[in-house]
């Protein structure tokens, strides 16, 4: 279709353009960029070297609390978010599609402006190892949202943003994520 937008295009552009002011996410940043130029695959999980994915930090109405999922593969409380789909136009969208899935709450809003990049080994849904290259957006649920656990999540819970569920080794990097709005 002429004129549709390819979540690898949007990555491009959404990298290219995005500022963050953190020196070790701006070199993030430029990583992102000259992993998107060598691999026109990048937004596709049967990458093997690595694929970019979405998330989404979920904030309620108050901006006081946030939506995690304890993840059934990592065993971990994270933001919600997955891979990029053949459907999604831009990581923006992946992100608010996968929000709105493992979350069950519709009227969702983003920020379309990434909040914080994070590459992480991991074993995906291939059984190989391979690296996500996450980019992380701001969303915020409308007042009294209540949410639905999906099927991908052994839970999902509202922490407040100065109690959050221990990480100890900063697998989940909430905290980094929570840094960048400050």
């Amino acid at each position: 279709m002429a004129g549709t937008v390819s979540p690898h295009a949007d990555a491009v552009a959404t990298m290219t353009a995005w500022r963050p002011t953190d020196r070790t996410q701006e070199a993030l940043r430029q990583a992102y960029l000259g992993f998107l130029s060598a691999r026109p695959d990048a937004c596709l999980r049967s990458c093997e070297a690595g694929h970019i994915t979405a998330s989404a930090l979920v904030f309620d109405s108050t901006g006081t609390r946030v939506l995690l999922t304890l993840h059934p593969r990592v065993g971990r409380w994270l933001q919600l978010g997955g891979h990029c789909e053949p459907s999604d136009s831009t990581l923006a969208g992946a992100a608010l599609r996968e929000a709105i899935e493992e979350s069950g709450i519709p009227d969702l809003r983003i920020d379309p402006v990434p909040l914080h990049v994070d590459v992480h080994p991991i074993t995906c849904s291939l059984g190989l190892p391979t690296r996500h290259f996450d980019v992380r957006f701001a969303v915020r649920a409308p007042a009294n949202a209540e949410p639905v656990r999906s099927a991908e999540s052994l839970d999902l819970q509202w922490w407040p943003i100065d109690a959050l569920p221990p990480d100890p080794d900063g697998v989940g990097g909430i905290e980094d994520m929570l840094a960048a709005l400050r």
